[in-house]
């Protein structure tokens, strides 16, 4: 399978800002309030986000809408952007690309849209609760039932295995292999080396652990999405039958596992 071409413009712009959100020290500085969602999950965000936040709900429930109004089923990607763990950011965005061209494939691109969160315009100086209250507020919906999707998609190790072509044998000297030919021609990887990223680390991490079970933002996702379809079986028009679907590296989660909850993420009020 050929590799990935280069990220849009919009992704690597979303590089940068996401890097630099957790340290920046005008961010830490800034005014938070705790925000709650309408399903009644809350976070620490910053103050001054919050109409730009609002902004990007309206943008992408616009566009869900223009989707599903074409006849398509609308799906939402849940899949670790961040370098957390031995991850390499950029590598990431492309794995969540080809996680949505998989998927639109798979199901038939005239009938299947998936969000990809990859592609948001970067908040700025955001934090992961920031970017969070956002997918929370675009995930419930209006009316706290999760109308606006059809579907939902945690990215599993299939998915990432895809970008390295691996085949289960000697994966991991696959994977050693393309860090040291990606090296030669990225400078970014470059530069995550210099910011601390070992290839051991590197290597570890695409073997063993790259999915969404290891991601912060995925375990709140993984919450709201149980939520939501606990509202749903309690509702009387909705039940077990609409709930969302569930899928995990492309096949679905049995309901012992989709109805049971993980630690959160990013989930937190702000501290008095």
């Amino acid at each position: 399978m050929p590799r990935i071409g280069p990220i849009p413009a919009l992704a690597a712009a979303a590089l940068a800002c996401i890097a630099v959100m957790l340290s920046s020290p005008s961010a830490a500085q800034a005014a938070k309030s705790t925000e709650c969602a309408k399903i009644g999950i809350c976070y620490c965000v910053s103050t001054d986000l919050k109409p730009v936040i609002e902004a990007r709900i309206a943008q992408f429930r616009q566009t869900a809408a223009e989707q599903r109004k074409a006849g398509k089923a609308v799906g939402y990607l849940s899949v670790p952007l961040s370098p957390a763990g031995g991850g390499y950011m950029k590598l990431n965005f492309e794995v969540a690309a080809a996680a949505k061209a998989a998927i639109e494939k798979r199901y038939g691109g005239d009938f299947v849209w998936v969000l990809n969160p990859g592609t948001a315009e970067p908040l700025p100086k955001g934090s992961g609760a920031d970017y969070m209250l956002m997918w929370t507020s675009i995930l419930e919906g209006h009316d706290g039932l999760g109308e606006d999707f059809d579907f939902v998609y945690f990215a599993g190790p299939q998915d990432f295995a895809r970008v390295f072509e691996l085949d289960g044998t000697a994966d991991m000297a696959k994977i050693d292999q393309y860090f040291d030919k990606r090296v030669k021609t990225d400078p970014d990887l470059e530069k995550a080396m210099k910011a601390g990223l070992t290839k051991p680390a590197f290597r570890t991490y695409y073997a063993l652990k790259a999915s969404s079970a290891f991601s912060k933002g995925a375990h709140d996702e993984w919450n709201i999405i149980r939520v939501i379809n606990e509202r749903r079986r309690n509702e009387q028009r909705l039940g077990i039958p609409d709930q969302l679907p569930v899928l995990f590296d492309g096949r679905a989660v049995p309901a012992a596992n989709s109805e049971t909850v993980v630690s959160d993420g990013y989930v937190g009020k702000c501290k008095m």
